[in-house]
């Protein structure tokens, strides 16, 4: 029991890296919470930074989830100290509960009194080790919403509901047998819709028709 509450410790301490402040203050001497939206996460970084930095936040994010799930989960080193009634093997659902842990983080982040990102990125990193292909597919969902909107929060909303959609039409339509199918879309969906609740605000703007486009010039901002 104690393995496990070390791994899911440092999973979210992991998560709970604020990428987005840190990168505004190396590069800008700002904080980022301070401009823009005022979200510590790789979309704002995006807006008030320009693209290239919003990339790097936004791919430090998505390793955060990645670290948890393939370097923190072994660390488990015990038994689990439940009853396992998922078809997963103890380990893949350690790697699950480090991943989840991690967004967790991102979203509280102890390290900036409990505000961070919105998970995105850091459920992307997670998902990607655990259900591949269908976290690519949602990746072109992403990038084709992204594309023709310029909006991030659209296209993040999108890709967070598509996944657990393409699950269920993989697995129920096309019969290919995802493996912990029954067990990984509960927690899929959970997910998406913490994602769905991060992106509150953004749903309202986006109904207002006040949510911000991205831009691929870089702003300067003091």
């Amino acid at each position: 029991m104690l393995n496990l509450l070390f791994v899911v410790i440092v999973s979210y301490l992991v998560g709970s890296i604020p990428n987005s402040i840190i990168i505004s203050k190396l590069v800008k001497g700002i904080d980022i919470r301070n401009y823009g939206s005022g979200n510590a996460g790789g979309t704002n970084v995006f807006r008030v930074l320009g693209w290239k930095w919003g990339v790097l936040a936004i791919v430090l994010d998505a390793f955060k989830g990645a670290l948890a799930v393939i370097v923190v989960a072994r660390l488990y080193l015990g038994s689990f100290p439940f009853p396992n009634v998922t078809p997963f093997d103890d380990f893949t659902l350690v790697q699950i509960i480090c991943g989840i842990t991690a967004v967790i983080g991102h979203i509280w982040t102890v390290f900036a009194g409990f505000k961070g990102g919105k998970g995105i990125a850091t459920a992307l990193g997670f998902l990607l080790t655990i259900i591949t292909i269908d976290m690519l597919l949602a990746l072109i969902v992403f990038t084709l919403t992204v594309s023709l909107s310029r909006y991030i929060s659209l296209g993040s909303l999108l890709a967070a509901v598509s996944v657990p959609l393409i699950l269920i039409v993989r697995e129920n339509l096309f019969g290919v047998d995802i493996p912990g199918y029954h067990t990984i879309l509960p927690f899929v969906t959970a997910l998406t819709l913490l994602v769905i609740y991060t992106h509150r605000k953004n749903i309202d703007r986006l109904i207002k028709g006040s949510e911000s486009k991205i831009s691929f010039v870089k702003k300067n901002n003091r």
